[in-house]
């Protein structure tokens, strides 16, 4: 007789020499046959297929009786009966402020089994965990920020999914993964191999990263099942949007020194027949300035180009009137560094979100903003993402990255529907002839 069991985050295959199962490979120690436990709905299948008898003693999930008072929308209906038609498996890619987490509610229910929700940030466990307390009447176990506590239903960041996975492999029917792209990640690729769940569910809002990684997530997880845009909600269950760039020029010194710094640059790529268009040629740079005082030199030129371009004074002065035109709407500034959104806070008097906000100085802010006694905030990558924003209409992009995800998770800090029907907007504001519109360009 086959019999299946789990272990330290792989499933044991015992009496199967003569199949050819998914995965398992022979381990002399044991004299059984083993593959990582993400196999495992594979390994069962394909028992199936064969008409093998085996015992399965790999799970010790749990049914889970909960329901949900949500009314799922109809593109969410499609979405979950994507993942439902795919064996329950797979990535669904939605817009920020499309109800990501009515979709993963849904799930769990639907699934009934015992299951673990993964989250990138404390901000979004917390979130999750008051939302799961408010539509389940179940105990919601939690994994991060302080608590160590597993229940049937339980949340956890991806930091303690990572470190838990070897002994709670076995604990979850069903695996559902927010902000999914963090699981490409060398160190949480884990979390999908090391648990045996067999449903999983993956949200995000962008799905492909730039390394590549999600093809790995792919085969963990699964594809993408569903996708829409949020051109394909805007007007319905999003907001209307323009986006509106602005072109603005350096100043004669800050040009002055911008094609210096620039100069000192691709000089030396030039000589060092360095591409510099991809991640690779950057690391390339970055490994050669270890022991090469021009590529060191060079490194710190590219660095003072960009906050050059980054802050140039007269974005400032466009970021001043935009904020005079707006001064009845609820506007968020994101910039690229913590160093410019303090110099941004002081000069406008602007509460700021960095890295160093502490938790509940962060809820502070936000909740004023909620409020309306404030009605604008500046921050740097905080708020793209795994933070309850309050509603805004106005983005204001004064410098960022050329990364797509980036640049969709901007957009879609401002996209809520509003209660007016009011259109929202995103200005983009870029140093004209100089690399920042190259970036810009990459980001669209």
């Amino acid at each position: 007789m086959i019999r299946l069991s789990f272990e330290d985050g792989t499933v044991r295959v015992a009496g199967a020499d003569a199949l050819d199962l998914p995965g398992v490979e022979s381990d002399e120690r044991t004299d059984t046959g083993r593959a990582p436990a993400y196999r495992y709905a594979a390994i069962r299948e394909a028992l199936d297929d064969a008409g093998a008898a085996y015992e399965d003693d790999v799970l010790r999930d749990a049914p889970l009786d909960v329901a949900s008072s949500y009314e799922l929308r109809e593109y969410q209906r499609e979405a979950v009966t994507a993942w439902r038609d795919a064996n329950r498996r797979g990535v669904l890619e939605l817009p920020t402020g499309s109800g990501k987490t009515v979709i993963g509610v849904n799930a769990i229910e639907s699934v009934g089994r015992s299951a673990l929700v993964v989250v990138p940030t404390i901000d979004l466990l917390v979130q999750w965990r008051e939302e799961l307390d408010a539509e389940f009447d179940v105990p919601v176990g939690q994994l991060g920020g302080g608590e160590q506590v597993v229940e049937d239903l339980t949340v956890a960041t991806y930091d303690s999914a990572y470190l838990r996975a070897d002994d709670l492999g076995d604990r979850f029917g069903l695996l559902v993964l927010d902000e999914v792209h963090h699981l490409g990640g060398e160190g949480y690729r884990d979390i999908g191999r090391l648990f045996a769940a067999p449903a999983r569910l993956g949200l995000t809002a962008t799905f492909e990263r730039p390394d590549g990684a999600h093809e790995v997530i792919e085969d963990l997880v699964g594809s993408v099942v569903y996708r829409l845009s949020a051109d394909d909600l805007a007007g319905t269950h999003l907001a209307d949007y323009d986006i509106k760039r602005r072109s603005v020029p350096l100043t004669d010194e800050e040009r002055e020194r911008y094609e210096d710094a620039q100069g000192t640059f691709t000089d030396y790529l030039e000589a060092s027949n360095i591409q510099f268009r991809s991640g690779s040629d950057y690391q390339e740079l970055v490994k050669r300035s270890g022991s090469d005082p021009a590529a060191r030199e060079a490194l710190l030129a590219k660095q003072r180009a960009r906050e050059i371009v980054q802050e140039s004074e007269n974005k400032v002065r466009e970021l001043e009137g935009i904020l005079d035109r707006h001064r009845g709407d609820r506007v968020i500034v994101f910039t690229a560094s913590t160093d410019l959104v303090y110099r941004l806070s002081e000069r406008y008097l602007m509460p700021a979100i960095t890295h160093e906000t502490g938790a509940s100085e962060r809820r502070r802010v936000l909740d004023a903003f909620r409020r309306g006694d404030y009605s604008r905030v500046v921050t740097a990558n905080v708020l793209d993402e795994g933070v309850d924003v309050p509603d805004a209409n106005v983005a204001v992009v004064f410098a960022g990255s050329g990364s797509e995800r980036e640049f969709t998770q901007r957009l879609g800090r401002v996209l809520r529907p509003k209660e007016d029907g009011g259109r929202a907007l995103l200005y983009e504001l870029v140093s004209e002839d100089t690399a920042e519109e190259r970036v810009a360009a990459r980001r669209r």
